[in-house]
């Protein structure tokens, strides 16, 4: 009997693994930059498991496999993954040592790639397994890509300027602002491998990464104010050269590490906790340098738009708010006749954005959610997940675009009729309506934590016994990742990143709670803010708000008026008049005459 695939891949890694003489070898969703999204040669746990998902990893042994996933891929994880194959395992409850410490021998050697994991995640695993008598083996190459016959190569894609028009800041500018950091910090360079801190630092974007705008690469940042691009020769064109300038050199990404063993020699070198891997730490050291652990100094100035990014996104909003908005007409027709599945309305909605010559990608792959779908937040259809969407029911659609201005991000739950929408979809969907309206309107001093917010936007729900299991905001980048550090909406317990983040002005959020019956139907309201200074009389100190970005109606339908104060009421219905306003110019015929439907006052 043939094995099938998945079985013989497994098999074929099991053999690499004894004829290297280890014991196991960890398989995370990763690449050298710790990138959120991989490019397809990094897909390793896709291709040994058939797992989808954008979070998880897996363990094999000789004689054991489990994946590990948390709760956004219960479902998903037992349609794609062979149970027989693989254990499953939900984290935070199910612990990798834990299970290692369970299957593994005293004396077994557990490899890991060191350019997928950071420092800390080694070392605490590492510390946790160290009782069992189990080892860590740093692998010389990754077991996984020996036995992965058709591998994809990296992509070849050139790198192209970003404008200065549009960064809104040069990247001298932005290179001695590092090199001030330095100074102050005390080091003699840092070094930067995660993709939109370069891409950010150079005002460079890429197509290397889908859905995100990044070129494979690495930079050396000195305090000097000049940096050294480590990208594939192939990538580099004579208008990147010059848009660089000759404060920049461009090498061989191949020769990265090797560069970080010989030129550091006795000297001091910054490195990001989150996005330096293990291979550059360890490289450092080889090569004689000594390495801090502090925060890649691009990161919070990325997070803090200046005025022609946050005028680039307004500008992006309204092209994407009349795609959006098109799309939802033809739902309105299309979907109760019973002819639309959730690809085809996925694709759909990618053709209206495609309509826009401005369009560069989407921004991440759309979350397009019926019936029972819906109730899975971060649900990824596909060929074997596809299903109608049934007349008479919630239909959840999350997606985005990237235009040269700005990358958006937006969640309508809209009903597909005929018939009417239970009591119940509509309290609940106005009970995340109400929470999202108390944080667009929040008001708060600086100093303030992405934390001490999250309570405005579930209070409603709360009420009501219930709650939804993701954060309700998060950053978002300039033409760049859709998800963006350092700052983030969410309940601070549970270690969740970013929760402590101060909030500055500048800074691009989302504001999306949801609330998911299982098996039945998902609700989310999605818009992104913009975080800005607020003028209060007798104010004493700094004060900021949110200016709303995204603009896009709301499904009338589900909105249960009795549930809202006067205050509500009339947010939405200027929201709404906003919309109006915004899109009118953009749209015409009956889509012009479905939006001003849909924006009467309530």
């Amino acid at each position: 009997m043939l094995m099938q695939p998945h079985e013989a891949r497994l098999a074929a890694l099991r053999e690499e693994l004894k004829r290297r003489g280890l014991d196991g070898f960890i398989v995370p969703i990763s690449d050298e930059h710790m990138s959120e999204y991989v490019g397809d040669y990094a897909q390793r746990l896709g291709w040994l498991t058939g797992f989808g998902g954008s979070a998880g990893f897996a363990a094999v042994t000789l004689t054991h496999a489990a994946i590990f996933v948390d709760g956004r891929y219960t479902v998903q994880v037992r349609e794609q993954v062979d149970g027989n194959l693989f254990e499953y395992r939900s984290v935070p409850k199910d612990t990798l040592a834990g299970w290692l410490s369970d299957v593994c021998e005293s004396g077994a050697r557990i490899a890991y790639d060191p350019w997928l994991h950071t420092w800390a995640w080694v070392e605490a695993l590492e510390k946790r397994v160290a009782a069992k008598g189990i080892v860590m083996v740093p692998a010389e190459s990754n077991p996984v890509d020996a036995v992965w016959a058709d591998q994809p190569t990296p992509s070849p894609a050139i790198a192209i300027p970003h404008a200065d028009d549009l960064a809104g800041r040069s990247s001298a500018d932005k290179r001695a602002a590092v090199a001030d950091w330095l100074a102050k910090e005390g080091h003699d360079a840092v070094v930067i491998p995660a993709l939109d801190s370069v891409a950010w630092l150079l005002n460079i974007r890429g197509s290397d990464v889908s859905h995100t705008p990044v070129a494979l690469s690495y930079v050396i940042a000195h305090k000097d104010g000049s940096a050294e691009l480590f990208i594939a020769p192939e990538k580099v064109t004579p208008e990147l050269t010059r848009h660089l300038g000759n404060a920049v050199t461009i090498r061989d990404r191949a020769a990265f590490e090797g560069a970080l063993g010989s030129a550091f020699a006795g000297k001091s070198v910054a490195l990001d906790p989150d996005f330096a891997v293990v291979g550059i730490a360890q490289a450092l050291r080889a090569g004689g340098a000594s390495f801090a652990f502090k925060q890649d100094p691009t990161i919070l100035a990325k997070a803090i738009k200046n005025p022609a990014e946050q005028q680039g996104h307004r500008d992006a909003q309204a092209r994407d708010g009349a795609a959006v908005s098109k799309f939802l007409r033809w739902l309105e027709i299309e979907g109760p006749k019973g002819g639309v599945d959730e690809l085809s309305a996925a694709a759909k909605l990618a053709a209206f954005r495609a309509e826009d010559p401005g369009l560069r990608d989407l921004s991440f792959d759309t979350i397009s959610a019926a019936a029972g779908h819906a109730a899975l937040p971060h649900y990824k259809v596909d060929e074997d997940s596809n299903i109608p969407i049934p007349p008479g029911s919630i239909y959840l659609v999350d997606s985005g675009g990237q235009y040269p201005g700005g990358t958006t991000d937006i969640t309508r739950t809209v009903w597909v009729g005929p018939g009417e929408p239970t009591q119940e979809m509509r309290d609940r969907n106005t009970r995340v309506l109400k929470g999202h309206i108390q944080l667009a309107r929040a008001v708060f001093p600086q100093g303030t934590a992405g934390g001490q917010l999250d309570v405005l936007a579930r209070q409603y729900l709360w009420e009501a016994g219930v709650d939804y299991a993701h954060g309700t905001g998060h950053g978002v980048g300039s033409f760049l990742a859709v998800h963006e550090g350092p700052q983030r909406i969410a309940k601070p317990s549970g270690g969740q990143a970013g929760t402590g983040q101060e909030l500055f002005a500048g800074m691009i959020l989302s504001n999306e709670p949801g609330y998911y019956k299982q098996g039945a139907f998902g609700i989310r309201i999605e818009n992104l803010v913009l975080v800005e200074e607020r003028q209060i009389a007798g104010q004493e100190g700094t004060y900021l708000g949110f200016e709303t970005l995204t603009f896009v109606p709301l499904d009338r339908k589900l909105i249960d008026t009795g549930l809202l104060t006067a205050e509500e009421i009339a947010w939405v219905d200027g929201y709404h008049a906003q919309v109006r306003a915004l899109l009118n110019p953009r749209l015409s015929g009956d889509d012009l005459a479905w939006l001003e439907r849909e924006t009467q006052p309530l």
